[in-house]
Protein backbone atom coordinates (compact mmCIF):
# COMPACT_ATOMS: atom_id res chain seq x y z
CA UNK A 1 0.00 0.00 0.00
CA UNK A 2 0.85 3.40 -0.75
CA UNK A 3 2.30 5.51 1.58
CA UNK A 4 0.98 8.97 1.56
CA UNK A 5 2.01 12.28 3.19
CA UNK A 6 0.18 15.72 3.17
CA UNK A 7 2.14 18.70 4.12
CA UNK A 8 1.00 22.00 4.31
CA UNK A 9 0.79 25.61 5.27
CA UNK A 10 -2.32 28.09 6.20
CA UNK A 11 -2.77 30.85 8.29
CA UNK A 12 -6.26 32.31 8.00
CA UNK A 13 -7.49 28.57 7.56
CA UNK A 14 -8.49 28.53 3.75
CA UNK A 15 -5.71 25.98 2.81
CA UNK A 16 -6.11 23.62 6.24
CA UNK A 17 -10.14 23.58 4.76
CA UNK A 18 -8.68 23.09 1.33
CA UNK A 19 -6.34 20.14 3.06
CA UNK A 20 -8.97 18.65 4.97
CA UNK A 21 -11.41 18.06 2.01
CA UNK A 22 -8.40 16.46 0.37
CA UNK A 23 -7.48 14.15 3.25
CA UNK A 24 -11.16 13.32 2.94
CA UNK A 25 -11.48 12.38 -0.76
CA UNK A 26 -8.32 10.19 0.04
CA UNK A 27 -9.43 8.60 2.85
CA UNK A 28 -12.73 7.60 1.28
CA UNK A 29 -11.02 5.48 -1.10
CA UNK A 30 -9.75 3.73 1.52
CA UNK A 31 -5.80 4.75 2.04
CA UNK A 32 -3.96 6.11 4.57
CA UNK A 33 -2.74 9.61 4.77
CA UNK A 34 -0.62 10.87 7.46
CA UNK A 35 -0.94 14.42 7.44
CA UNK A 36 2.00 17.73 8.66
CA UNK A 37 1.58 21.33 9.11
CA UNK A 38 4.50 22.27 7.40
CA UNK A 39 6.34 23.85 10.64
CA UNK A 40 6.45 20.09 12.00
CA UNK A 41 7.63 18.44 8.90
CA UNK A 42 11.39 18.34 7.39
CA UNK A 43 11.73 17.85 3.61
CA UNK A 44 13.81 14.90 4.20
CA UNK A 45 10.62 13.03 5.33
CA UNK A 46 9.35 12.69 2.44
CA UNK A 47 11.62 10.33 1.11
CA UNK A 48 9.60 7.93 3.17
CA UNK A 49 6.49 7.98 1.38
CA UNK A 50 5.31 7.01 -2.15
CA UNK A 51 3.03 9.59 -2.41
CA UNK A 52 3.11 13.82 -1.19
CA UNK A 53 0.69 16.37 -1.21
CA UNK A 54 2.40 19.52 -0.65
CA UNK A 55 0.15 22.91 0.12
CA UNK A 56 0.78 26.51 0.73
CA UNK A 57 -0.91 30.06 0.22
CA UNK A 58 0.57 32.63 -1.70
CA UNK A 59 2.06 35.75 -0.30
CA UNK A 60 2.91 39.12 -0.97
CA UNK A 61 3.68 38.97 -4.49
CA UNK A 62 3.69 35.38 -5.72
CA UNK A 63 5.42 34.10 -3.48
CA UNK A 64 5.61 31.01 -0.75
CA UNK A 65 4.77 31.82 3.00
CA UNK A 66 7.76 32.69 5.39
CA UNK A 67 6.48 28.90 7.40
CA UNK A 68 7.70 27.23 3.74
CA UNK A 69 11.03 28.82 3.26
CA UNK A 70 13.43 26.07 5.21
CA UNK A 71 11.34 23.39 3.98
CA UNK A 72 11.50 24.41 0.56
CA UNK A 73 15.46 25.37 0.71
CA UNK A 74 15.69 21.60 2.23
CA UNK A 75 13.90 20.17 -0.71
CA UNK A 76 17.30 20.85 -2.37
CA UNK A 77 18.77 17.93 -0.63
CA UNK A 78 16.41 15.00 -1.39
CA UNK A 79 15.72 12.78 -4.30
CA UNK A 80 11.90 12.19 -4.74
CA UNK A 81 12.66 10.18 -7.88
CA UNK A 82 9.41 7.47 -8.67
CA UNK A 83 7.37 9.68 -6.13
CA UNK A 84 4.08 11.54 -6.84
CA UNK A 85 3.83 15.07 -5.91
CA UNK A 86 0.57 17.26 -6.09
CA UNK A 87 0.49 20.70 -4.89
CA UNK A 88 -2.74 22.71 -4.08
CA UNK A 89 -3.69 25.92 -2.05
CA UNK A 90 -5.46 28.74 -1.41
CA UNK A 91 -5.29 31.72 -3.61
CA UNK A 92 -6.65 35.79 -3.97
CA UNK A 93 -7.14 36.74 -7.87
CA UNK A 94 -6.35 40.31 -6.52
CA UNK A 95 -2.81 39.55 -6.58
CA UNK A 96 -0.90 39.57 -10.05
CA UNK A 97 0.31 35.87 -9.38
CA UNK A 98 -2.84 33.75 -8.28
CA UNK A 99 -1.61 31.00 -6.58
CA UNK A 100 2.01 31.41 -7.32
CA UNK A 101 3.13 29.21 -4.48
CA UNK A 102 1.13 25.97 -5.91
CA UNK A 103 3.49 26.03 -9.21
CA UNK A 104 6.31 27.05 -7.12
CA UNK A 105 5.84 23.68 -5.38
CA UNK A 106 5.26 21.64 -8.12
CA UNK A 107 8.04 23.00 -9.87
CA UNK A 108 10.59 22.17 -6.99
CA UNK A 109 9.21 18.49 -6.68
CA UNK A 110 9.66 18.37 -10.70
CA UNK A 111 13.23 19.46 -10.24
CA UNK A 112 14.12 17.04 -7.09
CA UNK A 113 13.17 13.95 -9.66
CA UNK A 114 8.90 13.85 -8.29
CA UNK A 115 6.27 13.04 -11.51
CA UNK A 116 3.84 15.47 -10.74
CA UNK A 117 0.94 14.15 -12.89
CA UNK A 118 -1.98 16.40 -11.34
CA UNK A 119 -2.08 20.36 -12.66
CA UNK A 120 -2.35 22.29 -8.66
CA UNK A 121 -5.09 22.55 -7.28
CA UNK A 122 -5.91 26.19 -6.41
CA UNK A 123 -8.84 27.73 -4.59
CA UNK A 124 -9.88 31.21 -4.59
CA UNK A 125 -9.47 32.13 -0.57
CA UNK A 126 -12.21 29.72 1.53
CA UNK A 127 -13.71 26.68 -0.40
CA UNK A 128 -16.90 26.88 -1.04
CA UNK A 129 -19.62 24.09 -1.33
CA UNK A 130 -18.80 23.04 -4.77
CA UNK A 131 -15.08 23.56 -4.75
CA UNK A 132 -14.78 21.37 -1.39
CA UNK A 133 -16.24 18.63 -3.12
CA UNK A 134 -13.57 19.61 -5.91
CA UNK A 135 -11.42 19.00 -3.51
CA UNK A 136 -12.43 15.63 -2.56
CA UNK A 137 -12.29 14.67 -6.02
CA UNK A 138 -8.58 16.23 -6.58
CA UNK A 139 -7.78 13.65 -3.21
CA UNK A 140 -9.59 10.54 -5.19
CA UNK A 141 -7.90 10.91 -8.61
CA UNK A 142 -4.44 11.65 -7.00
CA UNK A 143 -5.37 7.61 -5.44
CA UNK A 144 -6.30 6.72 -8.66
CA UNK A 145 -3.12 7.51 -10.06
CA UNK A 146 -1.25 5.41 -7.08
CA UNK A 147 -2.96 2.40 -8.44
Amino acid sequence: MSRILMVYASMTGNTQEVAEAIAEGIRSTGKDLEIKEVIDATAKELEDYDAILLGAYTWGDGELPDECLDFYEEMDDIDLSGKKVAAFGSCDSAYEHVGAAVDILLKKAGERGAETPLEGLKIELSPNEKEVEICKQFGVSFCELLG
